[in-house]
């Protein structure tokens, strides 16, 4: 089942383009794409991790949202950070799928958001049975400090998606043994 949902309340005009492409010109594109397993259990597992908000709060970032499940119009904030350097990031999931071998939402960023656009995770069984986990987002800067902060903020956002990839492995029961080689646990 696909979905995709759209709303003014998002502080940006391309609602759905990290499902369905392409990626609008005049943002910073991210694409992060990680194998964390091999087969159907794997993949049910990371999918599950990822559409229960499990794999964001297994980061160690807090997350409040509407809705059990990432579903079309779900209200979702999300912060990190502590005390007066706590940033609030408040978005809405614009789009999800569930499929045979495809599992995932992308949300998009409402006012208040320090950047403005949207992010999306996935999680694919590929037809030689491996698993991928994918971040894509386009975005730009929203607010005065996340245009100061330049670099950075792609920087983080490069970082978080690496973690929510590692984190995804570990809530589907696959790690490495350091070798690269991915094995279930």
């Amino acid at each position: 089942m696909n979905s995709v949902h759209r709303t003014s309340a998002l502080s940006y005009p391309e609602a759905g383009a990290t499902r369905l492409g392409p990626m609008p010109d005049g943002y910073r594109h991210l694409h992060h794409t990680v194998r964390i397993g091999r087969g159907r259990a794997v993949f049910e597992a990371a999918g599950e991790a990822v559409a229960t908000w499990r794999a964001h709060r297994a980061t160690g970032v807090r997350l409040r949202t509407t809705a059990r499940r990432a579903e079309p119009g779900a209200r979702v904030e999300v912060s990190a950070g502590f005390g007066p350097l706590r940033i609030t990031a408040p978005c809405e999931v614009v789009w999800t799928v569930h499929e045979r071998d495809r599992t995932g939402f992308g949300y998009g960023t409402l006012r208040g958001h320090p950047v403005r656009g949207e992010e999306s995770f996935a999680v694919d069984l590929r037809d030689d049975g491996s698993v991928w986990f994918t971040v894509m987002a386009f975005s730009r800067p929203a607010v005065w400090w996340a245009r100061l902060g330049g670099a950075v903020v792609p920087l983080m956002q490069k970082a978080y998606a690496r973690r929510l990839g590692r984190t995804v492995r570990r809530l589907a029961g696959t790690d490495t043994g350091g070798d690269g080689v991915v094995r279930r646990q």
